[in-house]
């Protein structure tokens, strides 16, 4: 009888329910702690009610299929109506099902914890749909990309040059479609990149990469200057593109969990917890209490050795040397603390689907200690870079990007905490075990390198708080779920990495990868630095870089 009455509020309030775990004889119903998502989606309806062809509703996602040319309309409608973010756009190849692709706009709804999913069908015979980057910016490069990717062209999009391919390479080649060979080899044609022009009397360019004189991987930075003052600024990367998303449909689960740990080697425990918890989220798996928190444990970890090199590029930026050298010292004690704990100095390995492979729970005094002496240091780290003019006098009204232009390229993390957007992943959809840990989101206004600076530097001391929480409260019992089988379905994974919001949506099918759609912060900022640096000097450029601390290799998936 009692799983009769589950089975009627389920059925009753399914779209709230986001979790029933059964032990002996009780039955847990996780329901959702707000349901205005389902205001949204109800005023959808009511303006769009003919334009809406199916609902679905999967734990804390609503998805509604809409008419292809209402995508542009009701798009808008979420986004500025209701001041909803869209996080993130994909394609999808169904055409073995029933003949289409199916482009997916992924909206936010952050204060509820929740998602809405567009989803539009586009026929094989005209891969053709409207888009919404006119009215909705930061659409840019995933339609540019899906044009490449899947050669879904966006119509009316105001620069459809290609994104990831080349223009030497052979026209016809979608390597996200499902009859694409991963062992294709592209043929070379004759073409070439035309980048915007400035042009103007005392107006030249200055091309900088591909290669560049350091380790860092390639990308190219075409300036438009008149003197020194920059004018323009035009990016163009992907030259070391992967193919990750075409890897995580020839390989089992297991090992995608290494692959997603080494899209972004210095973010791997956010890539890997975001992975694992869509393949959870599809296998109803409820992790143990004390994985949740070591997962939280590893992700601070994470989060501090990150935003130490980063303070300690911007040093560098500005010939402050003894400052980088200090900082660089303590992200060297991070590092090897985390060797310690882990056995990897970058968080490699921890992370399984079902919760971790190790405890770490004996190691607590140590870190304890190690965190105690570290943030001492670290204070005075900051006194001595915040109080040294030649410093202050670099960083200040540099490299700005405003509240408006961060918003409209949804620029993720630190970077766009520091232009006064309230958003931080851990808060709006709590993960792994921040909903039970106390913790203040770091923002700040004035956009610039001084901003991005002290908003990583405060986050440091609320990730050490939030560690010793974690530790303190360390719940006994398994840090492990076995899981056997993985259904088919598809869900969203998410994680708040040192650089911002890294989302994975991932579709399973007869126990295997269908589509892995990854999307990395930096796939947001790039784009970001092209305003940043207007206004702004040449030499000023590498600090300006540094403060975003944007990834290729995330990009360049």
């Amino acid at each position: 009888m009692k799983s009769q009455y589950v089975d009627t509020i389920k059925k009753e309030f399914k779209e709230f329910v986001i979790g029933d775990p059964a032990l002996i004889n009780e039955t847990y119903l996780t329901v959702k702690k707000d349901t205005n998502v389902m205001a949204y989606v109800d005023a959808v309806r009511k303006e769009f009610g003919g334009l809406i062809t199916g609902e679905a509703v999967l734990r804390n996602e609503v998805y509604l299929t809409i008419k292809k040319d209402a995508n542009v309309k009701i798009c808008d409608y979420l986004y500025h109506q209701f001041n909803i973010p869209l996080v993130s756009i994909f394609a999808t190849d169904e055409r073995k099902k029933d003949g289409h692709f199916r482009v997916h706009y992924v909206f936010s709804c952050d204060r509820e914890d929740a998602f809405i999913i567009l989803k539009i069908n586009v026929e094989e015979k005209s891969p053709r749909y409207r888009s919404i980057t006119s009215t909705i910016p930061v659409a840019n490069w995933y339609e540019r990309e899906m044009q490449d990717m899947f050669g879904l062209v966006p119509l009316g999009h105001p620069d459809p040059r290609r994104l990831i391919h080349f223009e030497d390479w052979d026209a016809g080649l979608y390597p996200l479609r499902k009859d694409f060979d991963i062992k294709t080899k592209p043929k070379r044609v004759k073409g070439e990149y035309v980048y915007r022009r400035v042009d103007g009397e005392g107006v030249y360019e200055i091309p900088v990469g591909p290669v560049h004189a350091g380790v860092i991987e390639p990308g190219h930075f075409r300036f438009s200057v008149a003197g020194e003052p920059i004018l323009n600024l035009e990016i163009r990367h992907f030259y070391t593109h992967k193919g990750v998303e075409k890897l995580f449909e020839s390989i089992p689960f297991d090992k995608a969990v290494f692959l997603a740990e080494r899209i972004s080697g210095d973010n791997s425990v956010a890539h890997a917890v975001a992975f694992c918890q869509a393949i959870e989220k599809i296998a109803g798996v409820e992790l143990p209490p004390r994985a949740k928190y070591i997962r939280t444990i590893l992700l601070e970890h994470e989060r501090l050795y990150n935003h130490l090199g980063d303070i300690a590029g911007i040093a560098t930026d500005v010939a402050f040397a003894f400052g980088a050298a200090q900082a660089n010292r303590l992200k060297e004690d991070l590092l090897q603390l985390n060797e310690y704990v882990t056995g990897s100095r970058l968080l490699r390995g921890m992370n399984t689907i079902g919760g971790v492979r190790r405890d770490i729970g004996d190691k607590k005094d140590k870190i304890l200690l190690k965190l105690s002496t570290f943030q001492q240091e670290f204070r005075k780290l900051m006194e001595l870079l915040m109080e040294m003019p030649s410093v202050v006098d670099r960083i200040e009204t540099t490299g700005r990007i405003y509240n408006d232009i961060a918003k409209e390229l949804h620029v993720v993390g630190p970077a766009g905490r520091a232009s006064g957007m309230d958003r931080d992943t851990r808060r709006d959809h709590p993960y792994a075990a921040y909903r039970e840990l106390n913790f203040k989101v770091q923002t700040h206004k004035s956009g610039d390198v001084y901003a991005r600076t002290r908003v990583r530097a405060d986050e440091v001391h609320e990730s050490i708080a939030i560690i010793e929480q974690a530790l303190w409260s360390l719940p006994e019992g398994a840090v492990k779920t076995g899981v056997k089988d993985i259904p088919d379905g598809c869900a969203l994974g998410y994680t708040e990495a040192p650089r911002g919001e890294t989302i994975y949506w991932v579709r399973t099918e007869g126990g295997r990868i269908e589509r892995c759609k990854v999307r990395d912060p930096s796939f947001c900022n790039w784009l970001a630095i092209e305003y940043a640096v207007l206004d702004n000097i040449v030499p000023d450029f590498p600090i300006i870089n540094k403060s975003l601390s944007l990834s290729y290799s995330g990009n360049d998936m």
